[in-house]
C-alpha cells in the first residue's frame, strides 16, 4: 500500500517500511543494506516532529530515527501502552471509537489545531491515481458496472462462495456487469469460479494496486468483505457495502460517505478470531449447511440481504 499515500497532493515522499520482512530475516536486512538505507532517507530532511499514529511498539521504535520530537499516544489510549515510553509528547484519546476518528483527535491535538466536527475527506487526487494505472484500465468505461472485492486475508472473513455466485446471479440478471479483481492465484482460481457460466461476470487481468484504485475509481458501487482494499474504495468515494462476520466495523470498518457495513449478529460475532471455533448445534446443522455456509456467522449477512442493501445506492446519481 505505499503507493496510496503518494496520491494524496500534501504528501512530499513516501519512505517504505518492510518490517514483516525484516523480523522475519534481520541478518538479511541487514546485510542488504535496506536497513542502512531506510534510515539515512528517514534523517535526510530535517523535520519538526514526527507523529506514531498505530500506538504499536515496532512503529515507536521506528520514531527512534527521526531525530525530532515525537507525538503519540499515551500509555492509556495506545494499542500497546509500552510504545507511549518512546514519545516525547503524549496525548490522551479515548478509546471506544473508530480508528480514524481517533487518528484525527491525535493529528488535531499533535499539530495544535481544533478538531475539526466535519465528516472529512481523504483528498485523494484521482489524477494521481490514474497515472499509475495499466493503460487497458485507465480510461474511460462504456457501461456502467459493479466491482466485487472477494479476497481478504483471515480465513474466517471470507464471505462464502454460494453467497458471491448468488449476488452475481441476481446482479446480472438486473443488467449490472461485475468486475472481479484478484491478487494471488487463490483468489484468481476462487473468482473464476464465480464467474463461470456468467457472461456479464468479468475476471479482470492481475493489476498493480492503481489498476484496481482505477477499476474501484471507475464503478457504480462496490461490495467488499473486510479488506484494505475496500478502505481504498471508501477513500475513492465509492459506495460500497462492507461485509463482516468476525470481525467489529465499528472500530476500523471502512470509514467515508455512502459506506454501508452489515455485520453478522450471529451470537458468537464479532469473535475477532482469525479460526473459527463455534460448534454448530444440531439446529444449525439441520437449517444450514457446514461446508456452503461455513462460517455461520455469515449466515446473517445472505445475498438476499446485500442486494437490498445495494439497490438504493444503485438507484443514486453517480458522484
Amino acid at each position: 500500500f505505499t503507493e496510496i499515500p503518494a496520491w494524496h497532493p500534501a504528501v512530499d515522499r513516501v519512505i517504505p517500511v518492510a518490517i514483516r520482512r525484516w523480523r522475519k530475516a534481520p541478518l538479511r536486512a541487514w546485510t542488504s543494506g535496506e536497513w542502512r538505507r531506510f534510515t539515512r532517507e528517514l534523517l535526510a530532511t530535517r523535520h519538526d516532529l514526527t507523529i506514531d499514529a498505530q500506538g504499536l511498539l515496532k512503529s515507536a521504535l521506528l520514531t527512534r530515527y527521526a531525530a525530532t520530537p515525537v507525538h503519540g499516544l499515551d500509555r492509556a489510549s495506545a494499542r500497546e501502552p509500552l510504545a507511549a515510553r518512546f514519545y516525547t509528547h503524549c496525548h490522551h484519546v479515548p478509546g471506544g471509537r473508530h480508528a480514524v476518528e481517533r487518528t484525527r483527535e491525535l493529528f488535531a491535538r499533535a499539530l495544535g489545531y481544533p478538531l475539526p466536527t466535519a465528516p472529512g475527506s481523504y483528498g485523494l487526487e484521482r489524477s494521481r491515481v490514474l497515472a499509475g494505472a495499466p493503460d487497458q484500465v485507465a480510461g474511460t468505461n462504456p457501461r456502467p458496472y459493479l466491482l466485487f472485492l472477494h479476497g481478504t486475508t483471515w480465513t474466517t472473513k471470507h464471505w462464502p462462495e454460494a453467497y458471491w455466485r448468488r449476488l452475481l446471479e441476481t446482479a446480472t440478471a438486473a443488467g449490472w456487469p461485475v468486475r472481479l479483481p484478484w491478487g494471488n492465484e487463490a483468489e484468481r482460481a476462487r473468482a473464476e469460479r464465480l464467474a463461470a457460466g456468467l457472461a456479464e461476470v468479468t475476471v479482470l487481468p492481475r493489476l498493480n494496486l492503481a489498476g484496481i484504485a482505477a477499476q474501484l475509481a471507475g464503478a457504480r458501487a462496490c461490495v467488499a468483505v473486510d479488506t484494505g482494499l475496500g478502505h481504498l474504495a471508501a477513500a475513492l468515494d465509492v459506495p460500497t457495502i462492507s461485509l463482516f462476520g468476525p470481525t467489529n466495523p465499528g472500530f476500523t470498518g471502512a470509514w467515508g460517505a455512502r459506506q454501508i457495513h452489515l455485520a453478522s449478529d450471529f451470537p458468537c460475532a464479532p469473535c475477532l478470531g482469525k479460526t473459527c471455533a463455534y460448534q454448530p448445534s444440531a439446529a444449525d446443522l439441520q437449517r444450514f449447511d457446514r461446508e456452503r455456509d461455513w462460517p455461520l456467522c455469515f449466515t446473517r449477512v445472505d445475498a438476499d440481504r446485500v442486494w437490498q442493501r445495494l439497490q438504493p445506492l444503485l438507484d443514486e446519481s453517480p458522484a
